[in-house]
């Protein structure tokens, strides 16, 4: 049995999906790992982790469309505005998605359906610095 952390940085661009599966998938690879459990998770508060399909770029569009009508950009809306437009419904999205996503690995295979992809999902609007944590348990 073993342990291995790695920290991902992405950096981004505005409120969208970051597809990050194939860093993951090279990491495993380069790590030789065979069969565990690969716990992802994100150390923020106004972006989150989602698996999703990565066929079609019409599902990503929609999806922010979707939580931007859940959450609109309207500071008459909420009371914590400390950083703009965006903050409050940043949050929101974060608590409605995931900050830990765990998957896992057979046979040196991030076990993923065939559209699926692995994504930083961006709910700020300016640039950030983002830390995804890949701790794997396994052999």
């Amino acid at each position: 049995m073993k342990q291995e952390f790695y920290n991902l940085q992405i950096k981004t661009n505005g409120q969208k999906l970051y597809e990050f599966t194939n860093d993951t998938i090279h990491w495993i690879g380069q790590n030789n790992f065979k069969n565990g459990i690969l716990n992802l998770s994100i150390q923020h508060t106004s972006a989150s982790l989602i698996v999703q399909e990565n066929a079609d770029p019409d599902v990503q569009t929609d999806l922010i469309n979707y939580f931007d009508k859940l959450a609109p950009m309207d500071n008459k809306l909420y009371v914590h505005t400390t950083e703009g437009k965006d903050d409050m419904p940043a949050h929101i999205k974060s608590a409605l998605t995931n900050n830990q996503i765990s998957l896992s690995v057979k046979d040196s295979e991030l076990l993923l359906g065939t559209w699926q992809g692995i994504y930083l999902f961006e709910h700020r609007l300016e640039t950030q610095k983002r830390t995804i944590i890949h701790h794997f348990i396994g052999e």
